[in-house]
């Protein structure tokens, strides 16, 4: 009898607190997935190829009013990418002498200017790094599981960086 009156008095707590948490307008940070941004418009200093830069852009318009304006004379906001690079270098080695891991890297060094050409945000880097296994016999296995890599690390690094351009302070 003790028994079933304390299960029901936990549960009882447990939905009375998921009651008070709801009620509050609790909600987990980034759930949502939007963030707020501290300009209305902005020029991406990217190629017009770059896979990044179109993901950022993408990621951009389907959030916040923000406008991806292509003449950065028209734009609150400059983003300048200052450098982007994709590596890959041997992590360990088997007994025979063979490469057993790779490690995958993305860095990204970028600024954002504001339209007087003073500085929102200093040079930054983010460097994002994976490993992978490798097998020589699966290679063409490895080389897709590679490039989905290469695409989770980019996903990646345009939420850090839609995370700091909403961090940034306007002055």
């Amino acid at each position: 009898m003790n028994a079933l009156r304390s299960i029901t008095l936990r549960a009882g707590a447990v939905l009375l607190l998921a009651v008070a948490l709801s009620a509050c307008g609790f909600q987990l940070r980034g759930t949502n997935g939007q963030y707020h941004m501290p300009f209305q418009s902005i020029y991406l200093g990217f190629g017009d190829t770059s896979p990044l830069g179109t993901e950022l852009k993408r990621n951009l318009r389907g959030g916040d009013a923000v406008v991806v304006v292509t003449d950065a004379s028209k734009a609150e906001a400059k983003f300048d990418v200052l450098s982007e690079t994709r590596g890959k270098s041997i992590l360990s080695l088997n007994s025979q002498g063979r490469v057993r891991e790779y490690l995958l890297t993305y860095t990204l060094v970028f600024r954002v200017r504001d339209a007087k050409d003073a500085e929102l945000l200093g040079a930054t880097e983010i460097s994002l790094k994976r490993s992978i296994a490798f097998n020589e016999n699966q290679t063409l296995a490895k080389e897709s599981e590679e490039a989905l890599l290469y695409r989770d690390m980019q996903t990646d690094l345009v939420q850090q960086i839609l995370r700091r351009l909403a961090a940034i302070k306007r002055v």
